[in-house]
């Protein structure tokens, strides 16, 4: 196994890497919508927290030497269902290639975000 780091995506706030390769797949820890030039959480609702939290599983992917066009899987948290369309709209433009997905709402995330996203791709090498 193989853990990677990106200056690229937010740094991991507990005991955990940003991903890890193994067995030909990259397994990628949960990104919350933070800025990593900042360290703080994007300002504005679902779709700019989406659109951030896509950003950094790209610098993530890319670090490791794939991309989202890989992405076999993703686990998606929601803190309301509500937000699922916008969320989708957004999460579309970055999966065209429409990867499999687990979808769920949960009581809170962590930094009360409004979502989280992990996932597993196939590696280039």
């Amino acid at each position: 196994m193989q853990t990677i780091h990106t200056d690229h995506a937010p740094a991991a706030i507990g005991p955990y890497s940003q991903a890890v390769e193994a067995g030909g797949f990259l397994f990628t820890s949960g990104q919350i919508p933070i800025n990593p030039a900042t360290g703080e959480i994007v300002a504005g609702g679902i779709e700019a927290q989406t659109e951030r939290i896509c950003k950094n599983l790209q610098a993530v992917l890319e670090a490791a030497g794939t991309d989202l066009g890989n992405v076999v899987k993703t686990t998606c948290f929601l803190a309301d269902m509500c937000d699922f369309a916008a969320f989708n709209a957004v999460y579309a433009r970055y999966f065209p290639s429409r990867p499999a997905r687990s979808c769920v709402a949960v009581k809170t995330l962590p930094k009360n975000v409004l979502a989280e996203v992990e996932c597993i791709a196939l590696l280039r090498k």
